[in-house]
């Protein structure tokens, strides 16, 4: 399957810079036989007895540390991953300017971490000079927007979910950001139940697939929980909602491997079958990203005339953008 079929124009103005205000004021699109407009605080409305709602509870990292060499030359550090005890995988900007045991300082003059050798996919590996990396990200870090966001956020809770937990992530679980306290009181009252997992949203999440070819793509590896009584819920659900597209990864993939902890790399493709989700809320995607991709394994080619009505109709697009209610037998 060629990568240029999930392709399509998507205008600057149409890429949202700023959250709206309240959260659940997003609008909402509906996929079925007829479109429907509405927004997310409608979402119970769109629920049953016995649904069951699973979020992604990651919280992301202070992962980018803006840091200085020496010589004072500005270097930039993304923090990705823990590789071992007290190492762990970054990006680092200019990487080629930056040698094997360089050390990097604050900017108080202080040096904080030291860049070792390469890691995988250009990464490099780094290593704090005291205490830990999480100490360093603490003091040192900054919430990692994604570079279309060119925009100063105010606060930084607004690229957090209300539910989030432990800080895995280098970035947001974006259909979660839209959901507020009372919309989930609401989802209660509608008769469905909440649970939450947790999957570690990396940055290959929302990179551009480069190979011509979508079977030629290489997915990134992401680590997921989910607790043995949320799985037992899930298979005992009516219709499970996932609350993104990180949601959907961790669900299925557990379902392939039967492994309820671990890392995954699963790429979901057309004629990929769906063994938990069958309801989807999820924001409107980059194009040429294995997101896309996995929209049309949910629903089909039909993707592309909702998105041509959400760019007609002003909808926002991507992380702080509006977003679609999903289901795979709509149509």
């Amino acid at each position: 399957m060629e990568t240029s079929l999930f392709d399509y124009e998507l205008p600057a103005s149409a890429i949202a810079q700023t959250p709206v205000t309240p959260r659940d004021a997003s609008r909402l699109l509906i996929d079925g036989n007829t479109i429907e407009h509405k927004l997310v605080r409608d979402l119970p409305s769109l629920l049953h007895p016995g649904d069951l709602v699973v979020l992604n509870n990651t919280r992301v990292m202070q992962a980018r540390l803006n840091l200085y060499k020496a010589t004072g030359g500005a270097v930039e550090v993304l923090v990705l991953k823990e590789k071992s005890e007290g190492l762990w995988e970054a990006l680092v900007r200019p990487s080629r300017k930056v040698a094997s045991g360089t050390f990097l300082y604050d900017v108080s003059h202080d040096p904080v971490i030291q860049v070792m050798g390469e890691g995988s996919e250009n990464t490099r590996i780094i290593r704090p000079i005291d205490g830990t990396i999480r100490e360093v990200m603490e003091t040192c870090g900054k919430i990692p927007l994604p570079p279309y966001i060119t925009t100063d956020l105010e606060d930084s809770e607004r690229y957090q979910t209300v539910f989030a937990k432990h800080e895995t992530s280098v970035a947001a679980p974006t259909a979660g950001l839209h959901l507020t306290q009372s919309v989930l009181d609401a989802v209660r009252l509608a008769g469905a139940n909440v649970v939450s997992v947790e999957l570690s949203v990396g940055l290959g999440t929302f990179r551009p697939i480069d190979a011509s070819t979508v079977s030629d793509h290489f997915m990134h590896e992401e680590s997921y929980q989910i607790n043995p009584e949320t799985w037992a819920k899930l298979l005992q659900a009516e219709r499970v909602i996932a609350i993104g597209t990180t949601v959907v990864r961790a669900l299925e993939a557990a379902a392939i491997t039967e492994d309820l902890t671990g890392k995954t790399n699963l790429f979901i493709k057309p004629e990929f079958e769906f063994k938990i989700v069958q309801g989807l809320l999820t924001n409107f995607h980059l194009p040429r990203s294995s997101l896309l991709v996995m929209i049309e394994a949910f629903i089909g080619p039909r993707w592309r005339d909702l998105y041509s009505i959400a760019l007609s109709e002003g909808y926002r697009f991507l992380s702080f953008g509006d977003a679609m209610f999903l289901q795979r037998d709509a149509v």
